[in-house]
């Protein structure tokens, strides 16, 4: 199964910017991400995402 743009922003929904990649792993956590989504945001190549866009465009990176 592949991870959807929409499916992310379920799990990724509320959030504050700026956000670091081990607070977008914590929230997935928290809010019942699947391993799948875990492990993508794991690989994200920044440390911190100022706004939803650049972390869209980090993901978009990852598919």
């Amino acid at each position: 199964m592949t991870v959807t743009g929409v499916q992310l922003q379920e799990y990724l929904a509320g959030l504050d910017y700026p956000v670091s990649r081990e607070d977008l792993i914590r929230w997935g956590q928290e809010n019942g991400a699947s391993t799948e989504v875990l492990q993508m945001l794991k690989a994200l190549p920044a440390e911190q995402f100022d706004s939803p866009a650049e972390l869209g465009e980090a993901l978009g990176t990852l598919a």
